[in-house]
């Protein structure tokens, strides 16, 4: 039996752009799946952090998006690595793009120490929508690249190693002698980098999605001051892009919704530089009476206000200086951003089921990063004191 379905032209304008919004959403996502790191300072072996594996858990789903987890904290003791690892992940950014690590010992004990000799070993898989991008390469002592290959889906785009080298001509029919310059490749150049330089990409293929993903990571911390990988190339005066941004009112206001501070600012004049505040009886600079903590809330506030472009953001020891419950709605505030959000922290108050799940609380520690749920037997429930049942010494990473 046929069945007709009348619409009007209205409702059908509306389903074709739902269906359109939909359809471009779609294309639109873009996560981090994988990340492995081999011999980068402490880690002598390989370690291995799987974002593809969400469990089944009815709470918190929106902390899993397309499948994967997009929000989480790591835990470890000090010493386990947890910036080393948040580095070594961040190691594609001085690989591929111009946004250098404003941090000066960066590539200091590049390789670990006890196998010097031996390269680092990066792993990335990515999901473009659809499609599956593995990415590896291995750098010398030095950072300086010495074997690269990429695959789409399982299948080799390109490899190059001591041995081998392998370029999908029917992907990239390139002129012989650029292809023999690629493949002795004496200035170490990526062939990712340089595909994107010298071939024609369309705006959907898989290489400039992968260059606009990692062109859009950012890593920072306030640990040790404004250090930072990626989206910026240069370090900015906080108060200076607050008030040339006009920005100084929406400030207050998030200092007292996040942190429950009031401060009143004075208006800033056009070539101010420096954030004042006003009493009954005068003024006073704000960096001169804001705790540690109140100034690493300017710094997230700075970072926040660029995250609406950014696909994977990590920030290393975000709560040093915080309240344990100003770290709890700080990550609120983060994890209802679009893109991936991780943090490190010691703070255990945060490992909540109230906040996320046990498949987004990791523990680092003896050269592995597992969920909470791979590191005990016991079925986790949402009705658990996760916390406590840490303190008590149930999770184990072996």
């Amino acid at each position: 039996m046929l069945i007709r379905l009348k619409f009007s032209v209205k409702k059908l304008r509306r389903l074709k752009c739902l269906l359109y919004f939909c359809a471009r959403n779609q294309m639109k996502i873009a996560m981090l799946i994988k990340f492995a790191v081999k011999n980068f300072r402490g880690f002598a072996e390989r370690i291995e952090w799987d974002l593809s594996s969400p469990n089944n858990y009815t709470w918190s789903k929106d902390v899993i998006s397309d499948g994967i987890i997009k929000n989480g904290i790591i835990y470890g003791p000090n010493g386990a690595g947890k910036t080393n690892f948040s580095l070594a992940l961040f190691d594609i950014i001085n690989h591929l793009t111009n946004l250098k690590a404003r941090i000066i010992d960066y590539q200091q004990n590049y390789v670990y120490v006890g196998n010097p000799g031996s390269g680092v070993h990066f792993e990335y898989t990515f999901k473009f929508g659809k499609q599956i991008i593995e990415y590896q390469y291995i750098k010398d002592a030095h950072a300086v690249l010495k074997q690269e290959r990429l695959t789409v889906d399982g299948v080799d785009a390109f490899n190059r190693n001591n041995s081998t080298f392998y370029l999908d001509e029917k992907q990239f029919p390139i002129n012989p002698s650029a292809k023999r310059d690629l493949r002795d490749n004496s200035n170490n150049i990526s062939i990712v980098n340089y595909l994107l330089n010298a071939y024609p990409l369309s705006k959907d293929h898989y290489l400039i999605k992968l260059s606009d993903f990692v062109n859009s990571m950012l890593w920072f911390r306030s640990v040790q001051g404004n250090t930072f990988m990626g989206l910026e190339t240069t370090p900015t005066f906080l108060d200076e892009f607050i008030i040339k941004n006009n920005l100084v009112e929406d400030f207050q206001k998030f200092l007292k919704e996040i942190s429950n501070q009031d401060f009143s600012f004075v208006k800033p004049q056009v070539n101010d530089k420096a954030l004042v505040c006003k009493y009954k009886k005068g003024t006073i600079r704000f960096d001169l009476i804001a705790s540690t903590g109140t100034h690493s809330l300017r710094l997230l506030y700075y970072w926040h206000k660029k995250m609406d472009r950014t696909s994977f953001v990590f920030i290393d020891e975000f709560d040093a200086f915080y309240h344990f419950k100003l770290a709890f709605e700080v990550c609120k505030l983060l994890f209802n951003l679009k893109c991936q959000v991780f943090t490190s922290s010691h703070n255990t108050y945060l490992m909540t089921n109230d906040l996320l799940r046990p498949d987004c609380n990791f523990i680092l520690q003896n050269n592995k990063i597992k969920p909470l749920q791979a590191c005990t037997e016991k079925e986790l429930r949402f009705g658990h004191n996760i916390e406590k049942i840490y303190k008590a010494g149930a999770f184990h990473v072996e």
